[in-house]
């Protein structure tokens, strides 16, 4: 139950029909985690060759989408109901940092906890998440090395990026950065215990499983 409740705790506090994705969930195929899946990309935000933080697109798989687009109906984008929709959505992101590290030099960068902006919409049968991660305090960007990783600790929710093309650098600010993605490879025995998880079951805390499935995003900036 305790992970069943992580997969809802992005919506909890503005979804009165989490109960639904429970039961979509009690489906055969949500045996094993991860059970739910988020496609994300990503794309530096500066300001006068200073990294101010991230610009996030997290695009919500169909069974996760659902209750958030009843919800939604036939509202209007940028409507009342989609603004509350969006805050009820990001008060819970905020409630876990991003699920989003950034480390310098071996030391975690600090985030500001009010995002200047964010937005929800529809694509197709999918919800779409958009907001920008902003850093506590700007980051040079010469001469150094930065990593970013975006994950669920429980890996109850695969976040992930295709590939490369999925991490964006802006013409102006950071030209000659360049974006580089690690995605791991999990031994067998790994990845069998994260196959035999059912969506009841929990991790032991410490085990950190998300990390270990998490891919790292490295900027260098010479």
């Amino acid at each position: 139950m305790k992970l069943i409740l992580l997969c809802c705790n992005i919506y909890s506090r503005m979804l009165p029909g989490c109960m639904l994705l429970i039961l979509l969930l009690s489906a055969p195929l949500a045996f094993a985690h991860p059970h739910s899946f988020i496609d994300m990309k990503t794309s530096l935000v500066t300001k006068d060759n200073q990294l101010t933080g991230l610009r996030m697109v997290w695009t919500m798989d169909e069974i996760t989408s659902a209750d958030l687009l009843y919800d939604a109906g036939n509202a209007k984008p940028d409507s009342v109901v989609w603004k509350k929709l969006a805050a009820g959505v990001m008060a819970n992101v905020l409630g876990q940092h991003y699920f989003t590290e950034f480390w310098h030099q071996g030391k975690r960068v600090k985030f500001d906890n009010l995002p200047p902006e964010y937005h929800l919409s529809r694509n197709g049968a999918k919800a779409v998440l958009e907001f920008v991660l902003p850093l506590a305090e700007p980051q040079s960007l010469k001469g150094q090395t930065y990593l970013f990783s975006t994950f669920d600790p429980s890996y109850f929710v695969d976040m992930f990026y295709d590939n490369e093309k999925s991490l964006g650098i802006p013409e102006a600010g950071a030209a000659q950065c360049k974006l580089t993605l690690k995605t791991p490879k999990p031994n067998a025995s790994l990845q069998a215990y994260a196959l035999s998880l059912d969506k009841a079951d929990a991790p032991p805390e410490d085990m950190d499983l998300g990390r270990q499935f998490a891919q790292t995003v490295t900027l260098t900036c010479p």
